[in-house]
């Protein structure tokens, strides 16, 4: 009975993860389209659980009316925020023009933002039914069921934040931190999968310890953390330049972007050189059929999110490829945690 309920357990928790990147992509296409203000209020969307088709089901007002809501609510915020010491941010948000200047409605990016919205319900959803089902694990590994409870508060914190990113009408900071807590709840999910499979198949870890590869894994890990963060502040950096300069050409937006997209570039090599030295460290040393297969998927993911960051570049940052761009570079720290996890030895679990 109990291996039938973690069984279930296993399956929705990668339901889960793959939500979670669909997630992540939904987020991408929105900032690549401009359409993180399609939906000017939050839970719901022009106050309607399915948004409006034409701005003839709109009040003549509703410029007004949202406006006003996101002034009251930004000072909330910045209520907050001088309360826990953060004086300056507080000033910026109560301060920041932009969100004073009303969102003409436009029903393709309104359904865009609300699809995004839809999806990350669902996630949301399926989150509370791995924890649900995660108390199976109480007794036998409590660090699953305590973990599937943390992500389930930080789900919360997150779509909290999202409305204080619509609130502050795309804060750059906060899209920041919305991305960090994504990349959170992802690592989470993705240990608590690869935890429970462990408990039932010891083949997904290593017979023997492997110390130097680990380190550089935990290396690239964090340079891949790294490269996500600073891409968000890449992509702010370029809408601020977007907004000073709004005929400026697709071609020349990365021109402005200043010394953080070359220090962007140059990390990506290094990205690039660590998986390869991984792939063959694995391979040389006979860790495993498992670990060398996942170290093989490892560089095909860092070599196409190589080449996706060329054809932006090259190629005046195509929608398509910014939304794609932040999908793999999560999927990438995904397959290396995981492969990073597929390294701990059989003898751990005992």
């Amino acid at each position: 009975m109990h291996q039938k309920k973690e069984k279930r357990f296993i399956r929705y928790n990668l339901y889960t993860i793959v939500l979670l990147f669909l997630v992540i992509l939904a987020g991408g296409v929105v900032r690549s389209s401009g359409s993180g203000m399609g939906c000017p209020d939050w839970p719901k969307c022009f106050d309607h659980y399915i948004p409006p088709t034409d701005i003839s089901q709109l009040p003549a007002d509703y410029q007004e009316k949202y406006v006003a809501k996101r002034i009251e609510k930004n000072e909330r915020f910045a209520n907050m925020l001088d309360k826990m010491g953060y004086n300056e941010l507080a000033d910026k948000v109560r301060h920041d023009e932009t969100i004073k200047v009303p969102e003409e409605f436009n029903v393709a990016k309104t359904y865009t933002e609300y699809v995004n919205r839809l999806v990350g319900a669902t996630t949301g959803i399926f989150l509370l039914l791995s924890f649900f089902f995660s108390f199976v694990y109480i007794k036998r590994a409590t660090r699953i069921f305590v973990l599937s409870l943390l992500n389930l508060f930080l789900i919360v914190f997150q779509a909290w934040l999202g409305s204080i990113v619509v609130s502050t009408n795309l804060l750059a900071w906060t899209i920041t931190v919305h991305m960090i807590a994504a990349i959170l709840i992802l690592a989470i999910a993705i240990y608590t999968y690869h935890y429970a499979r462990s408990l039932e198949d010891r083949s997904v870890l290593s017979a023997n310890s492997q110390t130097l590869i680990k380190l550089l894994l935990y290396s690239a890990l964090l340079i891949s953390f790294a490269q996500i963060v600073i891409g968000t502040e890449v992509r702010e950096t370029v809408d601020a330049i977007v907004q000073l300069n709004p005929h400026l050409g697709r071609s020349e937006w990365l021109n402005g972007a200043g010394e953080i997209y070359h220090v962007h570039k140059l990390l990506a090599i290094v990205v690039v050189v660590s998986a390869l030295i991984i792939y063959i460290l694995i391979k040389k040393r006979n860790v495993g059929e498992n670990q060398l297969k996942f170290a093989k998927y490892c560089l095909l993911l860092v070599g196409f999110q190589y080449f996706l960051g060329v054809v932006l570049n090259q190629f005046a940052m195509p929608p398509a490829a910014q939304a794609l761009h932040m999908l793999f570079a999560t999927i990438m720290f995904g397959a290396q945690f995981y492969l990073l996890l597929m390294l701990n030895t059989r003898a751990s679990l005992n």
